[in-house]
Order: C-alpha cells, then sequence, then structure tokens
C-alpha cells in the first residue's frame, strides 16, 4: 500500500521505519526541512539528533529509498495515496486539556490538498496521535468542510514505551483500531496484515471514540500502579524501619492478581504520555461533568515525587544545598532515550536552583544535546548558566558535594566505587532510582545514602535507633506539607 505518514517525531519516524518494512510504500512527511535533511542522509548522528531509539537508524538505512522515502512536500504525492498517518504534537496546555493548534493546521492543510486530488479511491485519514476523544469527529468535519470526497477516519493509537519504539512497534502486545465502515476496516487490515490473525498479538476492531478512550485508559491505569508503590509502597518504607522494599515489592506482586508492572519505586515517571493524557482525561471529564479526584490524586504524586528526594536530603539529612555543589546524573526522562519531556531531572534542577546551589554537574549518555538546547540562555547571569555539561560520570562527580542520580541508567549501578574514588566522605548520594545494589559499602565508608523506598542511612556516625525515630516523623512531616 502506498502510506504518507504525517510527522516524524518519536512516534511517526518509528512507525514509518516499521510500516517499511512489510513492503509497504512509506513516505514520511514533516514540515521541518532539516529533519527531513538528516533522515535522507541516513547517518546515525544526524538522525539521532532528533530520533534516538535502539534499533532505528538500522531500519532506516535498510529501506531508505527501497520502500522509506523521506520528503517535506506531500502534494505531488498523495493523489493515489491509501492511508495517511497523523503523527502530530499535541502538547499540553496550562489547564491540562490538549493544544491541537499543530494538529489542525496539519488537518487543513491535507484537507485543502486532498480536496485537489484527482483519483477518486477510498483514503482513511488514521489518528496515531494521542489526542482528546472526538477528535476523529473533528477531523471528519474539517475534511468535508474542504470538500474531501470519498474519504474515512479512524483512529490507531499508539502504545509504544520510548527506548523500545522499534521492537514495540515489530511485536506489539495489541492493535486498536478504531472506524465506522467495513471498507475502512478493510483498508487497515492491509496495512496490518501481519497482526490481524497473529496468536499472540490482540487485534481489536472498535469505534473510533472507543479506541481513544483506550489510550487514555491505558496511560492513566499505568501512571496509577506507579503512584500507588511511590505514594504508598515507598512512605510505608521509608516510615517504618526494617522495611525491605525489594521484598515487599516480591511479596505483593507474587498474587497472580497484582501487575508486577509498576511496582518499582522512584522519582516520578516523566515523558510525553503519562503526565500529558491524565491532564487531559481530568479535563475531559471535567468538562463531562464527571468526578476526577483519583486522577488527580495520581498526578499529585507523581508530581510530588520528582522533588521529595531533595526535600527529604534537608530535612532528614540535614543537608543545606545553599553554595553546594551537586552532581545530577541522569537528564531524561528514562534510560535508553534523548528525550527529556516532563523528565523528573527538571523539576530536581528547578528545585536545586531554587535552593541556591552553587553549580550543578550535569551528565547524560544521550541527553546532553537536548538538554544544553533546552536551559540553553545567552543571559550569562541566569540561573540556568549554573550548570555545566560533562562527558563522563567521574568528571561530573568533581568537585561535587552531593550526587542526586534521576535516571535509570544501567551504567550508573556501578556508581559506587566512582563515587569512593572521587569524592571524599562526608558525602551525600541521593538515590531517586534505587540504582546501587552496593549501597552498604558506601554507608560502611561513611557515605550517606537517601534513596527512594529507604530510610536515610548516616554513614555510620548515627546509630539506627536514633536515626528511625528521627526519620518517621520528618516522612510523616513531609506528607503533611505535600
Amino acid at each position: 500500500m502506498k502510506i504518507i505518514v504525517v510527522g516524524t517525531g518519536f512516534v511517526g519516524l518509528p512507525h514509518a521505519a516499521v510500516l517499511s518494512e512489510a513492503g509497504h510504500e512509506v513516505y514520511a512527511y514533516d514540515i521541518d526541512p532539516n529533519k527531513i535533511a538528516a533522515y535522507e542522509s541516513g547517518e546515525a548522528e544526524q538522525i539521532e539528533r532528533y530520533v534516538n531509539e535502539p534499533g532505528l537508524v538500522p531500519a532506516i538505512q535498510e529501506n531508505h529509498n527501497r520502500y522509506l522515502f523521506f520528503t517535506s512536500d506531500i502534494s505531488k504525492i498523495c493523489d493515489d495515496a491509501d492511508v495517511f498517518f497523523m503523527c502530530i504534537n499535541t502538547p499540553p496546555k496550562r489547564d491540562g486539556s490538549t493544544d491541537l493548534s499543530y494538529y489542525l493546521k496539519a488537518a487543513n492543510d491535507l484537507g485543502k490538498m486532498l480536496s485537489d486530488r484527482k483519483t477518486k479511491q477510498r483514503i482513511v485519514i488514521v489518528n496515531k496521535s494521542t489526542v482528546p476523544i472526538g477528535t476523529a469527529r473533528l477531523l471528519e468535519r474539517t475534511l468535508t468542510e474542504h470538500g474531501v470526497s470519498n474519504f474515512g477516519v479512524a483512529s490507531n493509537p499508539e502504545f509504544l514505551a520510548q527506548g523500545d519504539a522499534i521492537d514495540g512497534s515489530r511485536r506489539p502486545d495489541r492493535v486498536v483500531v478504531g472506524a465506522d465502515t467495513e471498507e475502512d476496516f478493510a483498508i487497515l487490515r492491509r496495512v496490518y496484515s501481519r497482526f490481524t490473525n497473529h496468536v499472540r498479538i490482540k487485534y481489536v476492531e472498535t469505534t473510533p471514540e472507543t479506541a481513544e478512550s483506550i489510550k487514555y485508559m491505558g496511560n492513566t491505569l499505568l501512571l496509577t500502579y506507579i503512584s500507588f508503590w511511590n505514594g504508598v509502597g515507598a512512605r510505608v518504607a521509608e516510615s517504618v524501619p526494617n522495611i525491605r522494599m525489594e521484598d515487599l515489592k516480591m511479596g505483593v506482586t507474587a498474587d497472580g492478581r497484582i501487575s508486577t508492572w509498576g511496582s518499582y519505586v522512584s522519582n516520578g515517571a516523566g515523558g510525553s504520555c503519562f503526565g500529558k493524557d491524565i491532564q487531559s482525561l481530568i479535563y475531559q471529564l471535567n468538562q463531562a461533568g464527571g468526578s476526577t479526584d483519583l486522577l488527580q490524586a495520581v498526578y499529585n504524586i507523581n508530581e510530588y515525587q520528582k522533588t521529595y528526594l531533595i526535600d527529604r536530603a534537608q530535612h532528614e539529612a540535614g543537608f543545606n544545598f545553599n553554595q553546594k555543589t551537586v552532581t545530577l546524573l541522569g537528564l531524561a526522562f528514562k534510560k535508553r532515550t534523548n528525550d527529556m519531556r516532563d523528565s523528573a531531572a527538571l523539576k530536581a534542577v528547578e528545585s536545586l536552583l531554587s535552593k541556591g546551589v552553587k553549580s550543578i554537574r550535569a551528565y547524560d549518555p544521550l541527553a546532553m544535546d537536548a538538554a544544553q538546547e533546552y536551559w540553553f540562555n545567552p543571559d550569562n547571569n541566569h540561573l540556568y548558566s549554573r550548570i555545566s555539561y560533562h562527558d563522563s560520570v567521574k568528571e561530573a562527580l568533581q568537585g561535587s558535594d552531593a550526587v542526586y542520580i534521576s535516571t535509570d541508567w544501567e551504567e550508573f549501578r556501578g556508581l559506587s566505587r566512582t563515587i569512593e574514588k572521587n569524592c571524599s566522605a562526608p558525602y551525600l548520594v541521593i538515590d531517586g532510582r534505587r540504582m546501587l545494589p552496593d549501597y552498604e559499602t558506601l554507608v560502611d565508608n561513611g557515605y550517606d545514602y537517601l534513596a527512594v523506598g529507604g530510610q536515610l542511612l548516616k554513614g555510620k556516625q548515627e546509630t539506627a535507633a536514633s536515626q528511625n525515630g528521627k526519620v518517621t516523623e520528618n516522612v510523616k512531616e513531609l506528607d503533611k506539607q505535600a
């Protein structure tokens, strides 16, 4: 089939690459000519400036100019296309609603082009972006107003986890297609023919509104799991002596009815989906007069986690951040990506700067360029000028008074010995991901260790009994403030 993917970001580019592997003729379209030039180059360094996903570059290189093409002008190739996938950025507004300005511009531009097409074969325009419930109808009205004929609209939400987008596209756990007519379902079955009768993959055909709702419900439930463990499981382990967080998770999730996914504890979930989607769902339910108490609590817990450990460091460890140098390890919202959208590191930086740190020494294996662009400003007196960027963990640790682990990169698991070699005790280790399996060695050697889901461990300078009472009271006080 001839397929045009509109938008080449974290959703559109992997989707286009994997569709081309199935032998479809795929055109990846973007209004940004710099992106198109980077993808056309076929060079890893150029492609990964925009989208960094394991396996993406080889997937592009294998089918480029064979089944996969890049363009910033689709006016000449849209006539005989079978399917358009809309992969447009839909960021949140301040009130939690979804900003559809980019989406609507793309929809109107598409409507103008399709109204003039010479061929009148059936065409399906598919929402791949996460859009508010009812957007398929909005798209339908927009195209009708432009005089487009013989078309259908559909919703086909993506469920990709960043860092695994290519594998997730090749081997999804489900494909959800919402459409109105058997003709449109048949066209999309051809697009996804390798999945329609799969023994493992669930292929779901439903209404456009149901498909749109599935995406919101799925992401909101996942964030609810995360917030339960952060807001309840971690609090229990931080408040009561002698609780082992890992054993607690294992014992609870041994019940087959309880998901193991999300049972980790962390400094909060980020990325382009969870926070945005739950805020949008809260807004949509409020507009419809529905209750949002549970959703608001889930969202609040997740946001609180992003600065909670820094507050604990002040209250429990007695650490004064004013004029201190802090190493920040991990800037992307999760490992295996350079995406910083809604990353916990963003809130951590804001909190650290507000507490008067002298400097922040930052390191991330992939997100350094994105971070420097995000925090760039020409004013040397601006607070963000206190952030410096480094090429390795070792370099970032030099001259620091504390380290904060924000992202779960595997290379941080071996951090203990690096800390001991480069940072003299007393020194505070703040572990937002429970990354250090040998933290007890650090404590034995005089380093203070504070991890989410655990009590403060002072470097052999305080008895466990004296710590327990103080930690419990401080955790209670922090929860009251929250």
